[in-house]
């Protein structure tokens, strides 16, 4: 079982910015995606952000590019997620997402259903 443990959420006012981590336990870290979602009290989890193994290819929802930033370190087994001009619409619990199988590319992570393992979410709540 991969264990995802993501920190870094907090509350922040409107236009500021965090940096969300998340460190995997998993030893595939390396070559596979890895994505980010969110869900707001109320709602669907939703897609945020994805990476292909290498870095090389992000994804974003559009409600967040231009402002959110995904990226790794494979070395740490750590993806990150910098979130800059944050808006109170940005408000919720972010999960870290593995899928489980290498051949999962970043750009198939942007739905739930690609998603094998998540973390435990950590809360993240922008004051307007």
């Amino acid at each position: 079982q991969v264990q995802l443990v993501e920190s870094g959420g907090g509350l922040v006012q409107a236009g500021g910015s965090l940096r969300l981590s998340c460190e995997a336990s998993t030893r595939t870290f390396s070559i596979n995606a890895m994505g980010w979602f969110r869900q707001a009290p109320g709602k669907e989890r939703e897609f945020v952000a994805s990476i292909s193994w290498s870095g090389g290819s992000t994804y974003y929802a559009d409600s967040v590019k231009g402002r959110f930033t995904i990226s790794r370190d494979n070395a740490k087994r750590t993806v990150y997620l910098q979130m800059n001009s944050l808006k109170p619409e940005d408000t919720a619990v972010y999960y870290c997402a593995e899928p489980g199988r290498p051949s999962t590319t970043a750009q198939a992570m942007r739905v739930p259903t690609s998603v094998a393992s998540w973390g435990q979410g950590t809360q993240v709540t922008v004051s307007s």
